[in-house]
């Protein structure tokens, strides 16, 4: 039984990845925001807010206590402050990269020491933050600016921690889950959270090359 780790599994596409990791068979340990929606025997619900570093530091020693060392790390969780925004609101700014960047690495970081040796690690990105792609095939695509700055830079991450790993056997990859029918996507885009998920279940649980960015199992550029 492979463990699997899930930050922001409340809804939308965490939700449906926690479920569809569920009947796959898995144990997932999912974090959640306010209050955790999953009840399952093979469920651990933790609390987390990735914009708080007590959090992070106390979710991840919660973790740990379950015993298991973790096959996927998963980092779900992000925030979209701006949507109404074409240009750079600095508050917007700070409280979206506290989540969707700082946060997330910051418990990518601390999470380490946890994984397995062949492990994967899979950050929801978008190509909203993809400097050959914005403007191009991104909806609304003069909006969120924040948003599309933090996906950017969760892209660079994932490099730079591919190359840290590079050695241990440890897959970094981002994917782009589509245009999906979430609070951020809105109710017109073309995905549903379930279909969403089974792709990116099918690129998690592979081994593509480390450091890659993700639609449909197909390479996207940077």
């Amino acid at each position: 039984m492979k463990t699997v780790v899930i930050t922001g599994v409340s809804k939308g596409i965490g939700k449906a990845l926690c479920e569809k990791f569920l009947a796959e068979g898995s144990m997932v340990i999912g974090t959640y925001f306010v209050h955790s929606p999953i009840i399952h025997p093979h469920f651990v619900g933790i609390p987390l807010d990735l914009a708080q570093e007590d959090s992070i530091s106390s979710a991840v020693v919660q973790i740990k206590a379950v015993g298991k060392k973790i096959d996927l790390l998963i980092n779900n969780a992000g925030i979209l402050a701006d949507e109404d925004q074409t240009s750079v609101e600095i508050e917007q700014l700070r409280r979206t990269l506290e989540v969707n960047l700082i946060g997330t690495i910051d418990f990518t970081q601390r999470m380490l020491p946890l994984l397995n040796q062949k492990s994967h690690i899979v950050n929801i990105s978008s190509t909203a933050g993809s400097l050959s792609l914005v403007g191009k095939v991104s909806h609304f695509m003069g909006h969120y600016p924040a948003y599309k700055i933090s996906k950017a830079a969760l892209n660079m991450y994932a490099r730079t921690l591919a190359l840290e790993l590079a050695d241990t056997g440890i897959i970094v990859s981002c994917v782009h889950p589509g245009w999906v029918k979430t609070d951020i996507g809105g109710q017109e885009a073309d995905l549903t959270p379930e279909q969403a998920a089974e792709g990116i279940y099918g690129l998690a649980i592979s081994r593509p090359e480390s450091g890659g960015f993700w639609f449909d199992s197909k390479p996207l550029p940077w």
